[in-house]
């Protein structure tokens, strides 16, 4: 009996702003984020839009497009690190957007019966309840299970990381009938407690905060989105554990050179170019190339063995992200996407093609897996068109953006918005304060 993913849907934003843009604004040369980092577009979430409408709009889509029964499936495990709330998953908030939506079709609460969880580890969480997920459904083969991967990759205005936002979220449907992938349960894992990236609840002192009520205590903890992180730390965090984790996955399988026999690879993209850049390493030591010195590193990263290596196993699939942006736990699901989404366009054959998976997320860890693509996986792709829905954006200009981010604006930006959205925050009563609430808007 073999295992995977059946089915898979994704949902990204409406609104758009162009790189180029940001880049005039900021003083930085479009070319060194467009050429440079492979950046052209960064999906940005309307005013009533989260890391849960992100979610539910997924599922939603995953259920339509295939058919699905909802109340066959028995868990709903959910990656993100833009959680709303410190107890209550994400999961559920966008549980019951979609329960609510189907209940002319199949009754009231149609996950009554169903598992609901969120799972964070920085930008790997999703990854960890895919692998949770598989397993649940190898020990209970008559269960299907839905993974979903949602979050908004948010930084600080005029901050390093500004130009790599994105965001919006993947479902994929795992079961034992894996139309679209096959996984093998093979996985490298390589971990280190670090703080390349993390977002910790910053402290002020009451007398610092205007307007601060008088029973709050005297030192006040905030958590706010954005994180706190070192880029380049993080890059080298990011290429030291896929290396481990890959060395510990050719352990296991005992499997030499393992990337040779992958059709893909994906990898999480916190910008396009990302996953080619820290490969040159595995790359060269792979090889018996040089990988010591800057020069060599460099040597090795314009090789002429490498950029083929480049164009034929990793292009594809940065298209995706190049217009999105970093989607955080969404964004190896979303490479994924994209590669398989270019090949269907291009009428490819890839039944029985093996992909390897190379997830990080910070602070830190590392999962490396493959996949056989299945027989039926046209099937599942044509359903998406994830291009075309791109085109069909709205850009924004960099005002716009900038109270958007800063969240000034009251009303969507998109007149002509149709989904999931937060309708209010409960404010006054104090058993509910803070409370959230969602509903479709038309």
């Amino acid at each position: 009996m073999t295992f995977g993913i059946e089915a898979a849907s994704y949902y990204v934003p409406s609104l758009y702003l162009e790189i180029k843009d940001l880049a005039e604004k900021r003083g930085i040369e479009p070319a060194k984020l467009e050429k440079g980092l492979g950046l052209h577009k960064m999906g940005f979430p309307d005013v009533h839009e989260d890391a849960a409408t992100f979610a539910a709009e997924a599922l939603l889509k995953l259920i339509s497009d295939y058919q699905l029964n909802p109340k066959e499936i028995a868990r709903i495990y959910l990656g993100t690190e833009s959680a709303l709330d410190a107890a209550k998953p994400t999961a559920s908030y966008a549980m019951q957007m979609v329960e609510q939506t189907l209940e002319a079709e199949f009754g009231t609460r149609v996950f009554r019966s169903c598992d609901v969880v969120d799972m964070t580890f920085a930008c790997i969480g999703a990854v960890d309840a895919l692998h949770n997920s598989l397993d649940f459904v190898r020990a209970n083969p008559d269960k299907k299970a839905v993974v979903i991967a949602s979050d908004y990759a948010k930084y600080e205005l005029a901050s390093s990381g500004e130009y790599t936002q994105g965001g919006g979220a993947v479902a994929v449907l795992i079961s034992s009938k894996p139309d679209l992938l096959e996984i093998e349960n093979h996985w490298g894992v390589a971990t280190e407690s670090v703080f390349d990236f993390f977002k910790p609840r910053r402290h002020f002192q009451k007398e610092n905060l205007a307007n601060a009520p008088e029973s709050f205590p005297d030192k006040i903890e905030v958590f706010t989105d954005e994180p706190v992180f070192d880029g380049q730390y993080s890059n080298q965090c990011y290429q030291d554990r896929i290396r481990e984790a890959y060395n510990h996955y050719k352990e296991i399988t005992g499997r030499q050179k393992p990337y040779e026999h992958w059709k893909y690879l994906i990898f999480h993209l916190p910008y396009a170019f990302h996953g080619k850049r820290v490969f040159t390493e595995i790359y060269s030591l792979e090889n018996g190339l040089p990988y010591g010195t800057p020069e060599e590193q460099k040597a090795a990263a314009k090789s002429e063995g490498y950029i083929q290596f480049i164009s034929e196993k990793i292009e594809k699939s940065q298209r995706a992200s190049s217009e999105i942006g970093n989607m955080y736990t969404a964004s190896i699901f979303m490479a994924l996407l994209s590669a398989l989404q270019t090949s269907f366009n291009e009428n490819e054959e890839l039944a029985g093609e093996e992909i390897g998976f190379l997830g990080y997320g910070s602070g830190s860890k590392s999962k490396v897996f493959a996949g056989k693509i299945s027989d039926n996986w046209k099937k599942v792709v044509e359903k998406w068109n994830i291009f075309e829905a791109l085109k069909n954006r709205t850009a924004i200009d960099f005002d716009t953006y900038e109270k958007l981010h800063r969240k000034k604006l009251k009303n969507s930006v998109n007149e002509n918005y149709k989904g999931f959205g937060l309708k209010s925050i409960e404010l006054e009563n104090p058993v509910l304060k803070g409370a959230r609430y969602y509903g479709f808007q038309k």
